[in-house]
């Protein structure tokens, strides 16, 4: 089971951001990669809520995740959450990306955005 990549990241700007969705992945979760300026919207018209993790590879104040990382409820139906910034001393793989898992990913959708710089 492979992570599918997301090399799709679109950047916010003052104009604002009607973003593109890419159907989570159902075979290995997702991947992309990580300067600590992105975030994560998930949305979900499934009738069940989704978990997503975000997965943490080491510990955070000598603690070690439970769950094997950061885990969020997106709610059923009209779930729209918007999830990160994501530290990149916190969150990166040694890969530099950032990986999520889904629970369940049938109606799932995910964008990466790009904060800008100010």
């Amino acid at each position: 089971m492979a992570r599918a990549d997301i090399s799709a990241v679109q950047t916010l700007t003052s104009n604002g951001l009607t973003p593109t969705f890419d159907n989570a992945n159902a075979s290995g979760g997702q991947q992309f990669a990580n300067n600590g300026r992105r975030i994560v919207r998930v949305t979900n018209t499934s009738g069940s809520a989704v978990t997503v993790t975000v997965n943490m590879p080491g510990t955070l104040d000598g603690v070690a995740p439970a769950n094997g990382g950061k885990q969020v409820t997106i709610p059923a139906t009209t779930g729209d959450v918007t999830i990160g910034p994501f530290p990149a001393t916190i969150y990166n793989q040694t890969d530099g990306k950032v990986y999520l898992d889904f629970s369940a990913t049938t109606n799932v959708k995910l964008a990466v955005m790009e904060m800008p710089q100010v």
